[in-house]
């Protein structure tokens, strides 16, 4: 777990001290890392080769398809949540998991219409105002 953060804290000031000028995708330690900034919220995917190509293995994630999971997972969340920022990701975590479980599932993207993600969400905020309602 302490290698896994060490990983992570290098990824991001590796991403934070990059120029608006570079490209958004960049290769550490074996990781293809693909990031994009909006505002002051940066968005990180990193990807590895898969396990089964043993240890030559290339890893061929798209890049250019990474980056527009990125801008669906962020339009989607403007729509959740109106203009997202920090506090609404912080505040409501557990909502933004289940978002991405939505939309990713055993490490492949497996929905990108922001109707069908929202749906589970819309209606588990409606069943507890519906909850609320009854214990008044």
């Amino acid at each position: 777990m302490a290698e896994r953060t060490a990983l992570e804290s290098e990824i991001i000031r590796k991403c934070l001290s990059r120029s608006e000028l570079q490209c958004s995708f960049l290769e550490y330690r074996g990781y293809k890392v693909i990031y994009r900034r909006y505002a002051s919220l940066f968005f990180i995917v990193g990807t590895k080769a898969d396990l089964d190509g043993g240890e030559g293995a290339e890893n061929n994630e798209n890049e250019l398809g990474m980056l527009e999971f990125i801008h669906a997972l962020v339009e989607t969340m403007d729509r959740w949540a109106g203009s997202i920022c920090e506090l609404d990701i912080m505040y409501q975590l557990e909502q933004v998991h289940f978002l991405l479980d939505e939309m990713v599932m055993n490490g492949y993207v497996v929905e990108t219409n922001k109707t069908n993600i929202l749906r589970p969400l819309d209606l588990m905020e409606r069943e507890s105002h519906k909850a609320e309602g009854m214990f008044r």
